[in-house]
Protein backbone atom coordinates (compact mmCIF):
# COMPACT_ATOMS: atom_id res chain seq x y z
CA UNK A 1 0.00 0.00 0.00
CA UNK A 2 2.74 2.28 0.91
CA UNK A 3 4.50 1.97 -2.52
CA UNK A 4 1.02 2.44 -4.35
CA UNK A 5 0.19 5.44 -2.56
CA UNK A 6 3.83 7.01 -3.45
CA UNK A 7 3.40 6.12 -6.61
CA UNK A 8 0.51 7.81 -7.18
CA UNK A 9 1.31 10.85 -5.53
CA UNK A 10 4.29 11.19 -8.03
CA UNK A 11 1.47 10.41 -11.13
CA UNK A 12 -0.55 13.24 -9.70
CA UNK A 13 2.15 15.67 -8.92
CA UNK A 14 2.20 17.49 -12.00
CA UNK A 15 -1.48 17.59 -11.49
CA UNK A 16 -1.10 19.38 -8.40
CA UNK A 17 1.27 21.36 -9.60
CA UNK A 18 -1.27 23.03 -11.76
CA UNK A 19 -3.93 23.30 -8.91
CA UNK A 20 -2.05 25.01 -6.46
CA UNK A 21 -0.71 27.45 -9.01
CA UNK A 22 -4.38 28.41 -10.17
CA UNK A 23 -5.24 29.12 -6.75
CA UNK A 24 -2.30 31.02 -5.50
CA UNK A 25 -3.20 33.40 -9.23
CA UNK A 26 -6.78 33.34 -7.53
CA UNK A 27 -6.79 34.35 -4.11
CA UNK A 28 -9.62 35.46 -1.94
CA UNK A 29 -9.89 36.56 1.09
CA UNK A 30 -10.99 34.90 4.16
CA UNK A 31 -15.10 34.40 4.07
CA UNK A 32 -14.60 35.54 0.70
CA UNK A 33 -13.73 32.55 -0.72
CA UNK A 34 -16.82 31.60 -3.53
CA UNK A 35 -14.57 31.10 -6.55
CA UNK A 36 -12.03 28.83 -4.26
CA UNK A 37 -15.25 27.25 -2.98
CA UNK A 38 -16.33 26.69 -6.92
CA UNK A 39 -12.87 25.30 -7.93
CA UNK A 40 -13.14 22.52 -5.11
CA UNK A 41 -16.06 21.53 -6.32
CA UNK A 42 -15.49 21.42 -9.70
CA UNK A 43 -12.58 19.06 -8.93
CA UNK A 44 -14.26 16.65 -6.82
CA UNK A 45 -17.09 16.57 -9.22
CA UNK A 46 -14.63 15.66 -11.93
CA UNK A 47 -13.26 12.82 -10.06
CA UNK A 48 -16.76 11.84 -8.95
CA UNK A 49 -16.30 12.21 -5.28
CA UNK A 50 -19.36 12.63 -3.00
CA UNK A 51 -19.19 16.42 -1.73
CA UNK A 52 -21.53 18.89 -0.50
CA UNK A 53 -20.43 22.57 -1.27
CA UNK A 54 -21.60 25.96 0.88
CA UNK A 55 -20.64 24.31 4.30
CA UNK A 56 -19.67 28.09 6.46
CA UNK A 57 -20.93 29.48 2.85
CA UNK A 58 -17.76 28.71 0.95
CA UNK A 59 -16.76 25.34 2.25
CA UNK A 60 -16.49 22.01 0.98
CA UNK A 61 -17.14 18.68 2.47
CA UNK A 62 -16.15 15.55 0.57
CA UNK A 63 -16.46 11.63 1.64
CA UNK A 64 -14.44 9.22 0.37
CA UNK A 65 -15.75 5.99 1.33
CA UNK A 66 -14.17 2.46 1.18
CA UNK A 67 -15.45 -0.69 1.78
CA UNK A 68 -17.81 -1.20 5.11
CA UNK A 69 -17.98 2.54 5.31
CA UNK A 70 -19.40 2.69 8.51
CA UNK A 71 -16.74 0.95 10.45
CA UNK A 72 -14.52 3.85 11.14
CA UNK A 73 -14.42 7.80 10.06
CA UNK A 74 -11.38 10.16 10.43
CA UNK A 75 -11.21 13.42 8.88
CA UNK A 76 -8.60 15.75 7.45
CA UNK A 77 -8.54 19.41 6.87
CA UNK A 78 -7.16 22.24 4.37
CA UNK A 79 -7.85 25.88 5.06
CA UNK A 80 -8.32 27.88 1.75
CA UNK A 81 -7.94 31.78 2.36
CA UNK A 82 -5.99 34.07 1.17
CA UNK A 83 -4.21 37.09 2.88
CA UNK A 84 -4.39 40.87 1.98
CA UNK A 85 -0.64 41.19 1.17
CA UNK A 86 0.71 42.40 -1.99
CA UNK A 87 2.66 39.92 -3.78
CA UNK A 88 5.76 41.01 -4.94
CA UNK A 89 7.45 37.52 -6.28
CA UNK A 90 8.24 37.65 -9.98
CA UNK A 91 6.88 34.22 -11.09
CA UNK A 92 4.54 32.66 -13.67
CA UNK A 93 1.71 31.81 -11.31
CA UNK A 94 2.45 35.62 -9.44
CA UNK A 95 -1.28 36.41 -7.58
CA UNK A 96 -3.62 37.78 -10.39
CA UNK A 97 -5.55 39.84 -7.39
CA UNK A 98 -4.64 43.28 -6.43
CA UNK A 99 -3.50 43.70 -3.00
CA UNK A 100 -4.41 39.56 -1.79
CA UNK A 101 -2.14 36.85 -1.32
CA UNK A 102 -1.48 33.11 -0.85
CA UNK A 103 1.25 34.06 1.79
CA UNK A 104 0.73 31.66 4.30
CA UNK A 105 0.83 28.57 2.07
CA UNK A 106 -3.21 27.35 2.11
CA UNK A 107 -3.35 26.92 -1.39
CA UNK A 108 -0.38 24.18 -0.85
CA UNK A 109 -2.90 23.08 1.76
CA UNK A 110 -6.20 22.90 -0.63
CA UNK A 111 -3.98 21.33 -3.86
CA UNK A 112 -2.52 18.80 -1.73
CA UNK A 113 -5.91 17.98 -0.22
CA UNK A 114 -7.76 17.39 -3.55
CA UNK A 115 -4.84 15.02 -4.32
CA UNK A 116 -5.21 13.12 -1.33
CA UNK A 117 -8.63 12.73 -1.82
CA UNK A 118 -8.06 11.73 -5.42
CA UNK A 119 -5.15 9.32 -4.32
CA UNK A 120 -7.88 7.62 -1.84
CA UNK A 121 -10.75 7.26 -3.95
CA UNK A 122 -8.61 5.81 -6.65
CA UNK A 123 -7.59 2.79 -3.56
CA UNK A 124 -11.14 3.24 -1.91
CA UNK A 125 -11.48 -0.67 -2.43
CA UNK A 126 -8.57 -1.14 -0.63
CA UNK A 127 -9.24 -0.01 2.87
CA UNK A 128 -12.38 0.10 5.15
CA UNK A 129 -13.96 3.03 6.57
CA UNK A 130 -14.55 6.78 5.05
CA UNK A 131 -12.41 9.61 5.06
CA UNK A 132 -14.19 13.04 5.58
CA UNK A 133 -11.64 15.40 3.42
CA UNK A 134 -12.69 19.62 5.21
CA UNK A 135 -11.86 22.37 2.65
CA UNK A 136 -12.33 25.15 5.12
CA UNK A 137 -12.57 29.06 4.75
CA UNK A 138 -11.98 32.18 6.75
CA UNK A 139 -8.84 30.64 8.82
CA UNK A 140 -7.19 34.08 8.85
CA UNK A 141 -10.13 36.12 10.47
CA UNK A 142 -11.88 35.75 13.41
CA UNK A 143 -14.70 33.78 14.40
CA UNK A 144 -12.31 31.64 12.08
CA UNK A 145 -14.42 28.90 9.60
CA UNK A 146 -13.39 26.15 11.79
CA UNK A 147 -15.72 26.95 14.54
CA UNK A 148 -18.42 28.50 12.08
CA UNK A 149 -18.38 24.73 10.27
CA UNK A 150 -17.86 22.55 13.34
CA UNK A 151 -21.49 24.94 14.73
CA UNK A 152 -22.55 23.91 11.36
CA UNK A 153 -22.43 20.24 12.32
CA UNK A 154 -19.28 19.72 9.39
CA UNK A 155 -18.19 16.45 12.47
CA UNK A 156 -21.63 15.12 12.29
CA UNK A 157 -23.36 12.37 9.85
CA UNK A 158 -20.80 10.91 9.84
CA UNK A 159 -18.59 11.47 12.74
CA UNK A 160 -15.19 11.36 12.56
CA UNK A 161 -13.16 9.68 15.87
CA UNK A 162 -9.96 11.94 14.92
CA UNK A 163 -8.64 14.44 12.20
CA UNK A 164 -4.90 15.44 11.00
CA UNK A 165 -3.85 18.73 9.82
CA UNK A 166 -1.06 20.03 7.66
CA UNK A 167 0.47 23.79 7.21
CA UNK A 168 3.30 24.93 5.70
CA UNK A 169 6.93 25.62 7.03
CA UNK A 170 9.29 27.51 5.16
CA UNK A 171 12.70 26.63 8.38
CA UNK A 172 12.04 23.04 6.81
CA UNK A 173 12.92 21.46 3.24
CA UNK A 174 11.05 20.50 1.54
CA UNK A 175 10.98 16.63 1.79
CA UNK A 176 10.42 16.74 5.41
CA UNK A 177 7.68 17.12 8.12
CA UNK A 178 7.75 18.51 11.86
CA UNK A 179 5.31 17.64 14.34
CA UNK A 180 5.21 18.33 18.33
CA UNK A 181 2.89 16.35 20.50
CA UNK A 182 0.96 17.94 23.47
CA UNK A 183 0.55 21.96 23.60
CA UNK A 184 1.96 23.22 20.44
CA UNK A 185 0.37 26.89 19.29
CA UNK A 186 -0.91 29.71 21.60
CA UNK A 187 -4.57 30.86 22.04
CA UNK A 188 -4.92 34.71 20.18
CA UNK A 189 -6.93 37.23 21.07
CA UNK A 190 -7.49 40.82 19.72
CA UNK A 191 -7.11 43.52 22.08
CA UNK A 192 -9.01 46.81 21.30
CA UNK A 193 -8.55 50.10 23.24
CA UNK A 194 -9.65 53.07 23.32
CA UNK A 195 -8.03 55.75 25.13
CA UNK A 196 -9.99 59.39 25.92
CA UNK A 197 -8.87 62.70 27.27
CA UNK A 198 -9.42 66.06 26.51
CA UNK A 199 -7.76 67.68 23.65
CA UNK A 200 -6.45 71.23 23.37
CA UNK A 201 -3.17 73.16 22.51
CA UNK A 202 0.24 71.28 22.88
CA UNK A 203 1.89 74.21 24.38
CA UNK A 204 -0.90 74.59 27.40
CA UNK A 205 -1.39 70.70 28.29
CA UNK A 206 -2.39 71.83 31.83
CA UNK A 207 -5.58 72.93 30.21
CA UNK A 208 -5.83 68.99 28.82
CA UNK A 209 -6.28 65.91 29.80
CA UNK A 210 -3.53 64.23 26.43
CA UNK A 211 -4.69 60.63 25.99
CA UNK A 212 -0.65 60.21 24.05
CA UNK A 213 0.51 60.40 27.42
CA UNK A 214 -2.24 58.39 29.20
CA UNK A 215 -1.84 55.87 26.31
CA UNK A 216 2.04 55.58 26.64
CA UNK A 217 1.81 54.52 30.65
CA UNK A 218 -1.11 51.95 29.67
CA UNK A 219 1.22 50.58 27.29
CA UNK A 220 4.31 50.22 29.17
CA UNK A 221 2.30 49.19 32.37
CA UNK A 222 0.93 46.40 30.69
CA UNK A 223 3.61 44.62 29.93
CA UNK A 224 3.57 44.08 33.44
CA UNK A 225 0.96 41.07 33.13
CA UNK A 226 3.84 39.13 31.11
CA UNK A 227 7.15 40.12 33.29
CA UNK A 228 5.49 40.00 36.91
CA UNK A 229 2.22 38.33 36.83
CA UNK A 230 2.47 35.52 34.31
CA UNK A 231 4.19 31.85 35.53
CA UNK A 232 7.71 31.82 33.69
CA UNK A 233 6.49 28.33 32.55
CA UNK A 234 3.60 29.71 30.61
CA UNK A 235 4.57 31.01 27.78
CA UNK A 236 3.13 34.93 26.79
CA UNK A 237 3.33 37.51 24.14
CA UNK A 238 1.36 40.76 24.47
CA UNK A 239 2.43 43.36 21.97
CA UNK A 240 0.42 46.18 20.03
CA UNK A 241 0.91 46.68 16.56
CA UNK A 242 -1.37 50.03 15.71
CA UNK A 243 -1.59 53.49 17.26
CA UNK A 244 -4.18 56.06 15.99
CA UNK A 245 -5.49 59.48 17.49
CA UNK A 246 -8.66 61.46 16.50
CA UNK A 247 -6.85 64.30 15.14
CA UNK A 248 -3.53 65.94 16.90
CA UNK A 249 -0.83 67.02 15.15
CA UNK A 250 2.75 68.67 16.11
CA UNK A 251 1.19 71.32 18.75
CA UNK A 252 -2.56 69.71 18.96
CA UNK A 253 -3.33 67.30 21.82
CA UNK A 254 -6.11 65.04 20.38
CA UNK A 255 -9.30 64.15 22.84
CA UNK A 256 -8.83 60.31 21.91
CA UNK A 257 -6.14 57.89 21.64
CA UNK A 258 -6.91 53.85 19.56
CA UNK A 259 -4.75 51.16 20.21
CA UNK A 260 -4.75 47.92 18.67
CA UNK A 261 -2.79 44.56 20.00
CA UNK A 262 -2.72 40.49 20.51
CA UNK A 263 -2.33 38.83 23.38
CA UNK A 264 -0.95 34.79 23.07
CA UNK A 265 -0.52 32.76 25.63
CA UNK A 266 -0.61 28.46 25.85
CA UNK A 267 -2.42 28.39 28.97
CA UNK A 268 -6.53 29.01 28.92
CA UNK A 269 -6.96 29.44 32.34
CA UNK A 270 -4.21 32.31 32.65
CA UNK A 271 -5.53 33.23 29.38
CA UNK A 272 -8.95 34.59 31.23
CA UNK A 273 -6.87 35.78 33.85
CA UNK A 274 -4.54 38.16 32.36
CA UNK A 275 -8.15 39.25 30.00
CA UNK A 276 -9.49 40.85 33.64
CA UNK A 277 -5.68 42.28 35.20
CA UNK A 278 -5.36 43.92 31.64
CA UNK A 279 -8.89 45.42 31.51
CA UNK A 280 -8.23 46.28 35.08
CA UNK A 281 -5.28 48.15 34.94
CA UNK A 282 -5.48 49.95 31.65
CA UNK A 283 -8.92 51.22 33.08
CA UNK A 284 -7.55 52.16 36.47
CA UNK A 285 -4.57 54.12 34.66
CA UNK A 286 -6.63 56.01 32.21
CA UNK A 287 -8.98 57.36 35.40
CA UNK A 288 -6.24 58.35 37.67
CA UNK A 289 -4.58 60.36 34.97
CA UNK A 290 -8.05 62.13 34.46
CA UNK A 291 -9.27 60.52 31.30
CA UNK A 292 -11.17 57.47 30.45
CA UNK A 293 -10.27 53.82 28.82
CA UNK A 294 -12.38 51.46 26.68
CA UNK A 295 -11.03 48.06 27.13
CA UNK A 296 -12.49 45.35 24.83
CA UNK A 297 -11.09 41.80 23.89
CA UNK A 298 -12.06 39.74 21.16
CA UNK A 299 -11.28 36.33 22.00
CA UNK A 300 -9.90 34.22 19.46
CA UNK A 301 -8.84 30.92 18.81
CA UNK A 302 -7.86 28.66 21.29
CA UNK A 303 -4.81 27.26 22.34
CA UNK A 304 -3.66 24.33 19.97
CA UNK A 305 -3.39 20.67 21.31
CA UNK A 306 -2.29 17.88 19.86
CA UNK A 307 -3.57 14.51 20.91
CA UNK A 308 -0.36 12.93 22.62
CA UNK A 309 -1.11 8.89 21.33
CA UNK A 310 -2.60 10.17 17.70
CA UNK A 311 0.31 12.32 17.54
CA UNK A 312 2.67 9.81 18.76
CA UNK A 313 1.33 7.39 15.76
CA UNK A 314 1.54 9.89 13.26
CA UNK A 315 5.11 9.98 13.88
CA UNK A 316 5.84 6.37 13.72
CA UNK A 317 3.69 6.54 10.38
CA UNK A 318 5.85 9.66 9.01
CA UNK A 319 9.05 7.73 9.36
CA UNK A 320 7.23 4.03 8.01
CA UNK A 321 6.14 6.61 4.76
CA UNK A 322 9.22 8.58 4.49
CA UNK A 323 12.16 7.73 6.53
CA UNK A 324 13.36 8.74 9.97
CA UNK A 325 15.70 11.21 8.64
CA UNK A 326 12.77 13.38 7.11
CA UNK A 327 10.73 13.49 10.37
CA UNK A 328 11.71 16.27 12.57
CA UNK A 329 10.65 17.29 16.25
CA UNK A 330 9.13 20.95 16.67
CA UNK A 331 9.23 23.60 19.52
CA UNK A 332 6.80 25.75 20.63
CA UNK A 333 4.95 27.72 18.50
CA UNK A 334 3.28 31.35 19.57
CA UNK A 335 1.08 31.90 16.49
CA UNK A 336 -2.28 30.37 16.84
CA UNK A 337 -4.56 27.99 14.22
CA UNK A 338 -8.39 27.72 14.45
CA UNK A 339 -7.34 24.00 13.86
CA UNK A 340 -7.60 24.37 17.56
CA UNK A 341 -11.31 23.91 17.60
CA UNK A 342 -11.39 21.17 15.66
CA UNK A 343 -8.53 19.65 18.28
CA UNK A 344 -11.21 20.26 21.51
CA UNK A 345 -13.70 18.29 19.59
CA UNK A 346 -11.34 15.28 18.79
CA UNK A 347 -7.92 13.48 18.75
CA UNK A 348 -5.74 16.16 16.32
CA UNK A 349 -3.09 16.22 14.92
CA UNK A 350 -1.81 18.99 13.30
CA UNK A 351 1.66 18.65 11.54
CA UNK A 352 4.54 21.06 9.83
CA UNK A 353 5.12 20.28 5.96
CA UNK A 354 8.39 21.36 5.27
CA UNK A 355 8.45 23.48 1.86
CA UNK A 356 11.88 25.35 2.07
CA UNK A 357 14.82 25.19 -0.44
CA UNK A 358 17.91 28.02 0.14
CA UNK A 359 19.70 27.28 -2.23
CA UNK A 360 16.62 28.24 -4.75
CA UNK A 361 15.83 31.38 -2.36
CA UNK A 362 12.69 30.13 -1.30
CA UNK A 363 13.04 30.50 2.53
CA UNK A 364 11.03 33.78 2.92
CA UNK A 365 8.47 34.00 6.63
CA UNK A 366 4.89 33.29 6.13
CA UNK A 367 2.58 36.14 6.08
CA UNK A 368 5.72 38.03 3.59
CA UNK A 369 4.94 39.42 -0.12
CA UNK A 370 8.38 37.17 -1.26
CA UNK A 371 6.42 33.84 0.12
CA UNK A 372 7.07 30.48 -1.87
CA UNK A 373 7.17 27.24 -1.53
CA UNK A 374 9.09 24.65 -2.94
CA UNK A 375 6.77 22.76 -5.06
CA UNK A 376 8.03 19.06 -4.55
CA UNK A 377 6.49 19.35 -1.42
CA UNK A 378 2.95 18.66 -2.78
CA UNK A 379 4.06 15.82 -3.55
CA UNK A 380 4.98 15.21 -0.07
CA UNK A 381 2.04 16.53 1.76
CA UNK A 382 -0.68 14.51 -0.56
CA UNK A 383 1.43 11.46 -0.15
CA UNK A 384 1.67 11.34 3.68
CA UNK A 385 -1.49 12.44 4.45
CA UNK A 386 -3.28 9.41 2.06
CA UNK A 387 -1.17 7.51 4.27
CA UNK A 388 -1.84 8.37 7.32
CA UNK A 389 -5.46 8.13 6.75
CA UNK A 390 -5.29 4.74 5.85
CA UNK A 391 -2.80 3.73 8.86
CA UNK A 392 -5.56 5.90 11.34
CA UNK A 393 -8.82 3.71 9.49
CA UNK A 394 -6.79 0.72 10.19
CA UNK A 395 -5.70 1.23 13.90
Amino acid sequence: MKERIQELARQYYPNSIEQRRYLHQHPELSFEEVQTGRYIAARLQELGIEHRHGVAENGVVALIKGRNPKKKVIALRADMDALPIQETNQVAYKSQRAGIMHACGHDVHTASLLGTARILHELRDQFEGTVKCIFQPGEEKLPGGASIMIKEGVLERPKPVSIFGQHVHPPLRAGLIGLKPGIYMASSDEIYVTVKGKGGHGAMPQECIDPVVITAQIIVALQQIISRYADPAIPSVLTFGKINTTGGATNIIPNEVKLEGTFRTMHEKWRSEAHKRMKKMAESIAKSMGGACEFNILRGYPVLHNNPELTVRTKKWAIEFMGKERVVDLPLRMTSEDFAYFAQAMPACFYRLGTGNPERGIQSPLHTSTFDVDESALETGMGLMSWLAIRELGN
